[in-house]
């Protein structure tokens, strides 16, 4: 399995929980040796012009960031956890600001948000439960684009595979900024998600919890496996998404009902006349249009009990796939939601943040290189042409870790009609 948890800001199906950093990891350690990571024409055309700059940029800046948070760690998070929280929420985003500017200023995609007017007015000011369809190869960092709209960016939260946290810069940010990294196993998980879930209640700031309750991104492949599973046990057919799981959405509104006052449920779309957008195109500059749609939903409208709760995720889904079915059909019609369209505009901050850092770097490069003479003698050109290597492997992984087709398919258990969709669930997970 590709996936622990049934739960967001991002890869692979599973028993219970999904993040797409899960797919990262996976794809990371495959270039030591799980398996080959030959470089296609298209990532050699874009390193050469593009890739290896931004790469710099980006761990360069992030072993910085990091750093930084180590020190807040060790040093004030003893003394004051939600001192260490602010200062480590403004560290964070100056890192991943950096991925929001490839959005808006290097690629330009245009993420358009639809929803009404009272829900846009509280985005930012409350903690929230964000469900989402699992459709694009890059949900994540539209997500990152909307949560910096809203001013939540360094507090956007995610469960991911444990694995995750070694990942250089982007795992040790997150690990720092205290997401959650699971075992896969819910034995070992369930105790570890209700602290962890409890802790959240003395954040300092309105946070966000995305929840790809999917389990895995959509491909064609992965809906086959679940228009057959939604066959067997009676439910609708999909045709735009796939099934739910509920463990991890049970666990969440259980132990943060209390002081999560919301659920916002999310639709991702890529109208038909836009290119899909990928990481590779964006890193090559080339422009898209993303669709978002938002309806807010009260925590406290929620059942009382777990298997209420589970019910009501199942339902709201089988709600969500007949409506997105109907949603997506006229989007697909007339390119756009029927929805108030909020202009979230285009903000700075990631483009001076960019700049910031591009500025600093190119001077202590300089300053390096004058006072060591690295390039004077062949063990530096050497170590300058492995650090240029390993540099191109780390964005490639980015690359492909971002790729729908490289997260595995949820294997679905298809149950006996006879015991409804309950116990077919149950079989499901268990086989898992």
């Amino acid at each position: 399995m590709n996936c622990s948890f049934n739960l967001e800001l991002p890869i692979g199906g599973g028993s219970y929980c999904c993040t797409h950093y899960d797919g990262f990891a996976d794809v990371f350690l495959g270039a030591y040796g799980v398996y080959s990571l030959p470089l296609s024409s298209d990532m050699s055309i874009a390193a050469a012009v593009v890739v290896v700059p931004l790469g710099f940029l980006f761990f360069l800046s992030g072993l910085i960031v990091n750093l930084f948070q180590a020190i807040c760690f060790v040093v004030i998070r003893p003394l004051s956890k939600n001192t260490y929280r602010k200062i480590n929420r403004v560290l964070v985003e100056l890192l991943w600001l950096e991925l929001v500017w490839l959005i808006d200023w290097w690629a330009h995609v245009k993420v358009q948000l639809y929803t009404d007017s009272e829900t846009f007015n509280l985005m930012g000011k409350e903690h929230a439960l964000l469900i989402c369809n699992h459709r694009s190869d890059i949900d994540w960092l539209v997500g990152w684009v909307l949560a910096q709209r809203a001013g939540c960016l360094g507090s956007a939260l995610a469960l991911m595979k444990k694995s995750s946290k070694f990942l250089p810069v982007i795992g040790w940010s997150m690990w720092f900024s205290e997401y959650v990294f699971l075992e896969r196993s819910w034995v070992k998980d369930e105790s570890m998600l209700k602290a962890a879930f409890q802790r959240l209640k003395s954040f300092p700031h309105p946070f966000w919890l995305a929840l790809f309750v999917e389990g895995t991104r959509f491909t064609q492949a992965k809906l086959l496996g679940a228009q057959e599973y939604a066959a067997s046990t009676g439910l609708p057919i999909p045709r735009n998404v796939l099934i739910p799981r509920t463990k991890g959405f049970v666990t969440a509104v259980s132990n943060m009902r209390s002081f999560v006052p919301a659920i916002y449920d999310a639709t991702v779309v890529v109208p038909k006349s836009q290119p899909s957008p990928t990481m590779l195109r964006i890193l090559k500059g080339q422009p898209s249009v993303v669709h978002v749609h938002i309806k807010r939903h009260l925590m406290k409208e929620l059942p009382e009990t777990d298997d209420g709760i589970a019910q009501w995720c199942r339902d709201a889904f089988i709600a969500k796939a007949c409506t997105m079915d109907d949603l997506l059909d006229k989007h697909l019609a007339d390119d756009t939601f029927h929805e108030q369209l909020q202009d979230t505009g285009r903000p700075k901050k990631s483009f001076l943040v960019v700049i910031s850092w591009s500025c600093l770097l190119i001077y202590g490069a300089l300053k390096f290189f004058q006072w060591s003479s690295l390039l004077s003698s062949w063990k530096g050109i050497a170590f300058s042409a492995a650090t240029l290597a390993i540099v191109t492997i780390l964005m490639h992984v980015l690359i492909l870790f971002s790729q729908s087709e490289r997260s595995a398919p949820t294997k679905v258990a298809v149950g006996k009609p006879k015991d409804g969709a309950m116990s077919s669930e149950t079989s499901k997970e268990k086989q898992q």
